[in-house]
């Protein structure tokens, strides 16, 4: 059973093939089994059984919706309430959540079964799972190598068939680059698309939650559970919401493909290149064209990434001060910086240093706004592309999977790991990752980027090079 997919789960229950314990049990096991992957920061056993005994009732009854009954973990950044929600930081690992976030208490709604949280860089930051309070997350293709992250956990779970799907959040590329090198099918949508109620904030303007699975069909089920307006959080959008599988199946003929040319420059390994080419080449065969254009700003996408995002983390972590709630210091004296300087790890406090300089008098015009205007810059470049074509490719990360520690003394280093990816944060797109081959046993994916609210389209084309490749239905040996 743990080798389907969502769509083929689904089935499986309501022909009464399996009952959702039984399923629920088998990846349970799984997950003791598979510890050592380090995927799980918290197993929820006795609350999923009881789930699953209440999503088999529902599936008698003959009122399940596709994915009632189904197992799922949640990236522990999303609250859940009665259940340990971490961050994967010493600062929140004893928070118990008083409340579930809305995308955690749609998928209850779904009657979606909870397997537990995932492992994660501490506060979503990081582009490795190394930097999270619990230990590093093994990638299963090649337990040396990094899951990558901040989602590293739940790319890695999924690929492992120790989840049939999970949530991840993506803020520079913390879906698409672990979906990338774990093999598996990642999906940004659209800001505002995804509630971001119960979502723990890293940097509030870039942060989107967005599913993770073996297939596009199975994202799409999951995106018409997690998508959708929400009056608790002030950045969603209020628009109606498509049937994300309805068009799954359409032809992709006379589809406009760009390929930046700053996505295949200098920095990109030609292996990972000849293996983007290969994947846009069945594209030409399923009656799209391709192009070549230039945007010239998406240079400037790191640059500008790195003021932003570590100016809004520093206003956002502030509220970790050691007095309302999460770690706290032994002695007294000097709470506030001792309780701070002790539960935050390296990456969050050189994010947290940064962002605080870029804000600071004398240097917010120089850094933050002027950061602004070229991330307004890199948003019209995207539209102007979009006038010509319908949707960009081009490679996820510029490697495959990095050896655990290989990065970590040159933070300059894993920044660039996410350098085709953090433009489309910047500018709010959908964009996803899906597997497009592998270089000596490690995946490689394809980047797939949309105008806004083309999350529809994005898996329409995403599901159709799947139905002509198996790279996404591939198994990391030994979780066969």
């Amino acid at each position: 059973m743990h080798n389907k997919t969502i769509a083929e789960l689904a089935r499986g229950l309501r022909s009464g093939a399996y009952s959702s314990r039984e399923l629920t049990g088998v990846f349970l096991d799984r997950i003791k089994q598979n510890q050592d992957l380090n995927c799980y920061i918290t197993v929820t056993e006795e609350r999923a059984l009881e789930a699953a005994e209440r999503a088999d009732a529902r599936l008698a009854s003959g009122e399940a919706g596709p994915l009632t009954g189904i197992p799922i973990a949640q990236k522990d950044i999303f609250c859940s309430k009665g259940v340990k929600t971490s961050c994967g930081s010493k600062m929140l690992d004893n928070f118990i959540s008083p409340y579930d976030a809305t995308v955690v208490e749609k998928f209850h709604a779904a009657g979606a079964v909870l397997l537990g949280k995932l492992n994660m860089d501490e506060f979503a930051m990081g582009s490795s799972n190394e930097t999270s309070y619990y230990g590093a997350v093994k990638n299963p293709w090649d337990q040396n190598a990094v899951p990558g992250g901040s989602s590293g956990g739940s790319a890695a779970a999924v690929a492992a068939r120790l989840a049939p799907g999970a949530t991840g959040t993506d803020t520079g590329g913390s879906i698409r680059q672990p979906a990338a090198f774990c093999g598996v099918t990642g999906m940004k949508p659209t800001y505002g698309r995804v509630s971001r109620y119960g979502m723990i904030a890293f940097a509030s303007s870039l942060d989107q939650g967005g599913p993770m699975a073996q297939t596009a069909e199975d994202a799409a089920i999951m995106l018409q559970t997690m998508a959708g307006f929400d009056a608790k959080d002030s950045t969603s959008v209020d628009r109606p919401l498509p049937d994300y599988t309805a068009g799954l199946n359409d032809d992709l003929s006379g589809l406009k493909i760009g390929l930046p040319r700053e996505f295949f420059g200098a920095g990109l390994n030609s292996e990972v290149a000849a293996r983007v080419e290969a994947a846009v080449d069945e594209y030409r065969k399923l009656g799209a064209e391709v192009r070549e254009l230039s945007m010239p700003s998406l240079q400037l996408s790191v640059p500008v990434y790195y003021v932003i995002a570590p100016a809004e983390c520093s206003a956002n972590l502030s509220r970790y001060d050691g007095v309302r709630y999460g770690y706290r210091c032994a002695d007294l004296t000097d709470l506030y910086t001792r309780s701070r300087g002790e539960a935050f790890g390296a990456e969050v406090k050189r994010r947290i240093l940064i962002g605080t300089y870029a804000l600071s008098a004398g240097y917010y015009d120089a850094y933050y706004l002027k950061a602004q205007k070229v991330r307004r810059l890199i948003s019209e470049e995207f539209q102007r592309a979009f006038s010509e074509v319908d949707v960009l490719m081009g490679p996820v990360t510029p490697t495959t999977a990095f050896g655990i520690g290989e990065k970590t003394a040159d933070p300059i280093e894993m920044y660039l790991s996410d350098i085709y990816t953090i433009a489309v944060n910047l500018a709010g797109l959908p964009a996803m990752s899906i597997p497009a081959g592998f270089i000596e046993d490690k995946p490689v994916g394809l980047q797939i980027i949309g105008d806004y609210f083309t999350e529809a389209k994005l898996l329409n084309i995403a599901h159709r090079y799947q139905q002509v490749t198996d790279w996404h239905g591939r198994i990391p040996q030994g979780f066969e």
